[in-house]
């Protein structure tokens, strides 16, 4: 598997995991110290995200991906814009469904690719 290919897979990994609660999986592919930026500016550790989504303050029912642009690989950084329809309830808000772009940044650690950063906007 390409480099490229292998962050796409970990892109879409994310997703998975999100919708499925698979927490094992997110600690696996997510960086310990990084940080998700979300469309709010509110900037939220991985520990803090995980336990929201393991006690469903934020509860993903569905992600459909629509894009995955602009990837950048250079070295051992790389990043990539991910397009995806996400049907969620986030902080008691209700459910709706976000046209959601997610910016990750890549990075490889141990000859392994693990997400380090995400900043999420709409499209």
């Amino acid at each position: 598997m390409t480099d490229k290919e292998k962050i796409i897979e970990l892109y879409r990994d994310e997703n998975r995991a999100m919708v499925n609660k698979d927490i094992n999986k997110l600690n696996e592919i997510l960086k310990a110290s990084m940080h998700l930026t979300h469309m709010t500016g509110y900037i939220q550790s991985k520990l803090e995200w995980i336990d929201q989504i393991q006690n469903e303050k934020m509860k993903y029912l569905s992600s459909v991906e629509e894009n995955i642009k602009d990837i950048k690989i250079d070295g051992n950084k790389a990043s990539l814009v991910g397009q995806n329809q996400v049907r969620a309830s986030i902080w008691d808000g209700g459910i709706n469904t976000w046209s959601l772009e997610m910016k990750i940044y890549f990075v490889k650690d141990n000859g392994n690719w693990i997400i380090s950063d995400q900043v999420a906007s709409t499209y």
